[in-house]
């Protein structure tokens, strides 16, 4: 018999945890739910004698830290693809993200009909400047499928030092073969405002992202367009993926009067929040016309969708990604966070954004840009870094309706798939961008209109 002799301590270890897991749920719930806590503390039984058997049998000696974050990750798998948990490491990365550096290749991911995507790459980084384009889907990170991948474990295998190198296998639209990119990482700086002043006096705003600064940011550009006597402004929130809540209300404030709506969200037991414009110096109601696209997610159809219902702006461009659900992130002891889905959010009329986006008033659909021709890779290319934490498994990456994953069907044709040069699929110039030379002409004329008389 090869069995090895039961370890003591693993029947006093886990019924500890298990007690202490009651504990907390006690605690947080209140002791009047007596039922619901019984009924999880047999699921908790079962948790435990689970861990037991996994110390006393399994093949090879296993840590309960280990086991205990693998759990955490499958239970928040079950819930949606936004939740997740966060090592301290990975904690510590995200509070730095948010004011706008990080390391990596550049890229926001989501996930959508089940896939990994990319909901937009940021503009300047390593990942935009190789032709990623919002939309593609991740079927691969350095050989090693997507399929079974949480968002955070996906990030953390794109993430590391600048110079190193990640390959990145993408099904685009469009594109029969699965298209190969192997990117050198580099230190993220996001600069979430652009502004300057086009056809001699119409701003433009370009919002990368919404981070702690960009309502600041977006106030200066305000100013120097007061100054510059600007007759319309367009807000370009395409291949956006979104970011502070609280920054999205800053932006919004400062087209809106004072006390209107911008948002609301609404939890699981009703509970309603609501955000209000405050006094802001604006831009005393100048045409305005705000850009989406595909790559618009989150934080930005918060500003379209407030700006769109109460008139304020003609939304142009093409549908949005659809994001419209609100994550908390929860500190716990032991420095590690929890990202979790804790409401929807609706636009003032109280619309529904989530997997429905936001609708353009006026559709204009961008030219797709042509492919480079692909060549093969040649194994000197081949990336072996990258090799991440453990993956947990969830619904949200099942196979394709077909019964088979994107890049399970790719490999079938026994051929490697084709790379991308950094040529391929680079940004339109302005004269080919038809969505921005539609807002133009729609500021342009919007004077002319606005005086016409009837007869």
């Amino acid at each position: 018999m090869m069995e090895q002799q039961p370890r003591r301590r693993s029947w006093v270890v886990w019924p500890m945890i298990a007690i202490a897991l009651l504990g907390g749920i006690l605690i947080g719930k209140g002791w009047e739910r007596t039922g619901y806590a019984g009924e999880t503390y047999e699921e908790l039984k079962t948790f435990s004698e689970v861990l037991n058997q996994i110390q006393r049998h399994y093949v090879d000696e296993t840590k309960p830290k280990e086991l205990i974050q693998g759990a955490i990750r499958g239970m928040l798998a079950t819930l949606d693809p936004h939740s997740a948990y966060m090592t301290p490491e990975m904690y510590k990365e995200m509070q730095v993200e948010t004011k706008g550096e990080f390391g990596g290749v550049g890229i926001q991911i989501g996930v959508k009909d089940n896939r990994l995507a990319v909901i937009a790459p940021i503009e300047g980084t390593p990942a935009h400047r190789a032709g990623i384009k919002a939309g593609d889907f991740i079927v691969k990170v350095n050989d090693e499928t997507t399929k079974d991948l949480s968002l955070m474990d996906a990030v953390q295998k794109m993430r590391g030092p600048k110079g190193s190198k990640v390959s990145l296998t993408v099904q685009r639209e469009g594109t029969p073969e699965p298209l190969v990119f192997t990117l050198v990482r580099d230190t993220i700086k996001i600069e979430s405002v652009k502004s300057k002043v086009i056809e001699n006096n119409l701003g433009y705003v370009r919002l990368t992202q919404f981070q702690e600064s960009t309502g600041k940011d977006l106030a200066k550009a305000i100013k120097q367009f007061k100054e510059q006597k600007v007759q319309g402004v367009i807000i370009d929130l395409r291949n956006n993926p979104g970011g502070l809540l609280t920054a999205a209300v800053d932006v919004s404030e400062q087209f809106l009067p004072s006390g209107k709506l911008i948002v609301y969200t609404k939890s699981r037991d009703g509970k309603k929040d609501e955000w209000f414009a405050k006094a802001k110096d604006q831009l005393d109601n100048l045409p305005l016309i705000v850009l989406v696209n595909e790559g618009s997610a989150s934080a930005s159809e918060i500003v379209a969708g407030a700006l769109q219902d109460w008139g304020r702006a003609v939304v142009v461009g093409t549908t949005s990604f659809g994001k419209g659900s609100v994550q908390t992130i929860l500190a716990l002891g032991d420095g590690s966070g929890l990202r979790l889905t804790t409401a929807k959010y609706y636009t003032p009329k109280g619309r529904t954004i989530q997997s429905t986006g936001i609708t353009p008033d006026i559709m204009v659909k961008a030219p797709q840009p042509v492919v480079a021709k692909a060549t093969e890779n040649h194994a000197g290319e081949k990336d072996s870094e990258g090799k991440g934490g453990k993956s947990s498994a969830g619904k949200d990456h099942q196979a394709s309706p077909t019964g088979k994953s994107t890049d399970e069907a790719g490999a079938k044709t026994g051929t490697p798939p084709p790379a991308v040069t950094a040529e391929a699929g680079g940004d339109l110039s302005p004269e080919e961008d038809v969505q921005l030379q539609k807002a133009v002409e729609l500021l342009k004329t919007w004077k002319i209109f606005k005086d016409l008389k009837p007869s």
